[in-house]
């Protein structure tokens, strides 16, 4: 899991950094221990993480190959011979 990484869920007392980090994905190993160190209520915090297994989203390249193989599936259009004197018939 190289890219597992966490959200951080700020909870009802959630201090203004917990929701500052909202919808923010964080690799586990850079995200910061809860209570945060700002926290202004660290007692009461109910603030949690959300773990995912990868903090990529949307469109990856490495998904190009797909789109790439249906393109050439086409039938070849072209015909005949090339322009240059080394092309085959």
């Amino acid at each position: 899991m190289k890219y597992h990484c966490v959200e951080i869920i700020a909870g009802t007392h959630a201090c203004a950094a917990a929701r500052a980090l909202k919808h923010v994905k964080l690799l586990s190993a850079d995200a910061p221990k809860l209570p945060l160190a700002t926290c202004e209520r660290p007692v009461d915090c109910d603030c949690t993480y959300e773990h995912f297994s990868d903090r990529r989203q949307g469109w990856r390249r490495a998904d190009e190959h797909v789109v790439n193989a249906i393109a050439y599936t086409v039938d070849e259009r072209r015909s005949g011979r090339g322009r240059r004197v080394t092309d085959e018939d």
